[in-house]
């Protein structure tokens, strides 16, 4: 196949429809898949919801995984940064009772003071003062982040630059920032792993949903090392790429 056509077929993965945070493209075909954690985020949410009256989903994208987690406490909220998605998650949450807010997870929270016994954020970002200020006492803050080591070989594998700002993020210094703000940690857990990709379009559709993980990708500007990649898990079959996440559970306890 000529370049030309290469590059074609790629941009078909870039013109694929994407919506809320659903990557069923890729993982209900087994195009893309990822290893097991150690821990379950939706066991340890599940059991944190029991008994409360209050909860917050931070960064609910359109509101898939949420939604599984029904039935909810009488107050349930969800909140999302990025504009398209929110239309889906109110389609997808309200029915169930939660009250969908626009609202991006590095900004002031639009609830009251000491008002949910239990905030939840998957992959998602958080001011550690709003977690302080929102729970009640004896309220939980359950979290699963991706760190700073997350996806980068992909970069290197493609030659493209290294992002520095989210270098630094890892259990130790997320563990830190609630300590000092006078959340007591509960938990904390962090692993590398890996996303197992078993073709070059599967890693196109995903760079194209992770914007951030290359900022300047276009599948034009790296065509060429898209190419050789491609070349690499044609011979084996798959490509696993290191991934990096850390779970956090504090609680406020003062």
């Amino acid at each position: 196949m000529e370049n030309k056509d290469w590059i074609k077929s790629f941009q078909e993965e870039v013109e694929a429809p994407f919506a809320g945070w659903d990557f069923a493209r890729l993982t209900a075909t087994g195009r893309m898949q990822d290893a097991p954690l150690g821990w379950n985020y939706v066991n340890i949410v599940k059991k944190n919801m029991q008994g409360i009256r209050s909860m917050l989903e931070m960064g609910t994208g359109g509101g898939e995984l949420f939604s599984t987690l029904a039935p909810f406490p009488q107050e349930t909220y969800a909140t999302e940064g990025y504009e398209p998605n929110v239309a889906v998650a109110k389609a997808n949450l309200e029915p169930l009772g939660v009250r969908v807010f626009p609202v991006d997870g590095e900004e002031i929270l639009p609830f009251e003071d000491q008002s949910l016994d239990l905030i939840i954020n998957r992959h998602e970002a958080y001011l550690p003062s709003e977690m302080k200020r929102l729970l009640k006492l004896g309220g939980t803050f359950v979290t699963q982040q991706v760190g700073g080591q997350d996806n980068l070989d992909l970069n290197r594998l493609l030659g493209a630059p290294i992002p520095p700002d989210y270098l630094h993020w890892n259990l130790a210094y997320a563990v830190n920032e609630l300590e000092e703000v006078g959340l007591t940690i509960m938990e904390q857990r962090e692993e590398m792993s890996f996303s197992r990709f078993y073709d070059i379009g599967a890693i196109v559709y995903y760079l194209k949903a992770i914007e951030w993980q290359i900022r300047d990708f276009t599948v034009e500007k790296y065509a060429d090392a898209l190419l050789d990649l491609h070349q690499k898990i044609e011979a084996v079959g798959y490509i696993d790429i290191p991934t990096h996440r850390f779970l956090l559970i504090a609680q406020q306890k003062s």
